[in-house]
């Protein structure tokens, strides 16, 4: 219904109605009330496509309902008596368009309520101007068959097409949950790939003896701590710290790094920021201890870092949710 093929059958509709409108023209009492009845109608196939929801709501039902009889009234107010052509009850006709798809939308009882009232229209005028319950229903009757048709097409498609957008929905979560398997799958490969490229010569190293230098030592350890980051600290784990926080860690200041923002992350720009300045943090550090944490989100700071350099004590930098300093 919201297609490009249905805005296109909508508009042949209007198309429809403003030509049935222009060619009846003939002995009417007024002009406007025939154009008044088209966008009646034009509206209301338009509040078809957009109305929301399945059924739609009552008010947006109860205006399309509402549609046939107005239009009928409008041009039924003004037709001459007898009518010059059997066109001229085309307000009858062209309300079939929306009660036929309100059946298809589940709203099958407004439907014919909205047919019984056009009708009633019709067979009223006819009743007025002395031509007679029977002519009334002369032209109107016929418009029940199609009307007919459509409920049992309703019966028929909406249990069908319900089934239909329930698997559907079933697919799309099923794809979704593959999709995140195989993400994890991936991910897990890739790690495991890292570790192995990263930690087996050391190992290997260690199995096959003799003991290690204190060289191979420092480099297990660095090693060590740089596979924690990476646990506690994804956030923040980008090249320029990540060489930062081996260079300090080489020199002997304790480095911790930790990542408490769990899914919220930071925008890219603002994380850039703060990784940046710890870097820089890090690279300044001759002693002590360097902690670079991204503080839980609701809090007044996004970031901090810690300094204590064992000397005339410690340091604490804040960072806004922008990556600035915070005054």
């Amino acid at each position: 219904m919201k297609s490009t093929a249905a805005y296109a059958v909508a508009g042949f509709f209007v198309l429809a109605c403003l030509v049935c409108a222009s060619t009846t023209l003939a002995g009417v009492s007024a002009v406007w009330p025939e154009y008044a009845a088209v966008l009646v109608l034009s509206a209301a196939v338009v509040l078809l496509l957009r109305a929301p929801g399945d059924p739609p709501s009552v008010r947006s039902t109860a205006l399309m309902t509402a549609s046939g009889p107005v239009a009928a009234a409008l041009v039924f107010a003004v037709v001459p008596v007898p009518l010059t052509g059997s066109l001229q009850t085309w307000p009858l006709g062209m309300p079939l368009v929306i009660y036929t798809f309100l059946c298809v939308r589940g709203r099958t009882l407004a439907a014919w309520l909205g047919l019984a009232l056009t009708m009633s229209v019709a067979i009223g005028w006819a009743v007025v101007t002395g031509q007679g319950v029977a002519y009334g229903l002369s032209f109107s009757l016929i418009n029940i068959a199609p009307l007919l048709m459509a409920t049992f097409f309703a019966f028929t498609i909406r249990p069908l097409a319900a089934a239909i957008f329930e698997l559907r929905k079933q697919s799309t979560v099923r794809i979704a949950s593959e999709a995140a398997a195989a993400a994890a799958l991936e991910e897990r490969d890739a790690r495991l790939a890292s570790l192995d490229a990263l930690a087996r010569p050391l190992l290997q190293r260690i199995a096959d003896g003799p003991d290690p230098t204190d060289e191979e030592i420092l480099a297990c350890r660095l090693l060590e701590a740089e596979l924690r980051d990476s646990l506690r600290a994804r956030g923040l784990i980008e090249p320029n710290l990540a060489r930062a926080a081996r260079s300090a860690r080489a020199r002997g200041v304790e480095v911790v790094l930790l990542d408490d923002r769990a899914a919220a992350a930071l925008e890219v720009d603002a994380r850039d920021r703060i990784v940046a300045a710890a870097a820089d943090s890090l690279d300044a550090a001759e002693a002590g201890s360097v902690t670079v944490r991204l503080l839980p989100p609701g809090r007044t700071a996004a970031a901090t870092v810690l300094l204590d350099d064992l000397g005339d004590g410690a340091q604490r930098i804040e960072y806004d949710d922008n990556g600035r300093i915070r005054s």
